[in-house]
């Protein structure tokens, strides 16, 4: 699957264990995971072969306060015990955002996603 960042400093986050250890504070189990599943993103052939793994959590994002999140979804850094995880947006071939429709009925269709953000959950 292609993966676009939202920013360049995302891209060296998520593509490079010195910059994630710096963002993740000195953490370098988490940044070995955030690699992993980078690397299972782009080793993925669609959306579905991530969406039915259940160890990434993958889960529809809703708007809550200033957070406008929906049509946005998300998966765990590491574990659902961790509040890390790397927001996403399926795009179409064009790369533009395909929801037209449920995720369910897109998932094996989606060869391009985009990563918005690594964050901590509801900041």
């Amino acid at each position: 699957m292609e993966i676009i960042y939202s920013s360049s400093k995302l891209e060296n986050v998520c593509t490079q264990i010195k910059s994630a250890k710096k963002f993740f504070g000195g953490d370098v189990q988490l940044s070995l995971s955030l690699h992993a599943r980078i690397n299972a993103l782009a080793s993925a052939e669609t959306l579905h072969d991530i969406i039915v793994q259940p160890q990434f959590r993958f889960h529809n994002l809703h708007n809550i306060g200033s957070n406008q999140l929906e049509g946005y979804f998300a998966i765990n850094v590491k574990t659902a015990k961790e509040p890390w995880r790397i927001i996403l947006q399926p795009l179409d071939e064009n790369r533009n955002s395909c929801l037209k429709s449920s995720i369910d009925e897109i998932a094996c269709s989606v060869r391009i996603v985009k990563i918005i953000k690594v964050s901590k959950h509801y900041e």
